[in-house]
């Protein structure tokens, strides 16, 4: 079993979740709710490795998981 961080990114006006692996660069899927998106990342996590195991090709590890910080920035108006 692997473990990848995931980030999910709620669109605002209709709610979907777009969601990337930073450790598997090109992965990118959707879902239409939060738990709709997990499903799918996994989904797409595991066809990914899969892939690369099939073509012989390295599968990379997170290592250290990315850090995220939420700034807020003074900006002229």
């Amino acid at each position: 079993m692997r473990r990848y961080t995931i980030l999910l990114d709620r669109d605002p006006v209709d709610g979907t979740y777009t969601v990337t692996v930073p450790a598997l660069s090109g992965i990118v899927t959707q879902g239409r709710d939060l738990e709709d998106a997990i499903v799918m990342a996994r989904d797409a996590i595991r066809g990914h490795v899969n892939g690369l195991l099939k073509d012989g090709l390295p599968v990379p590890d997170e290592g250290e998981p990315p850090q995220v910080l939420t700034l807020d920035v003074d900006v002229a108006a």
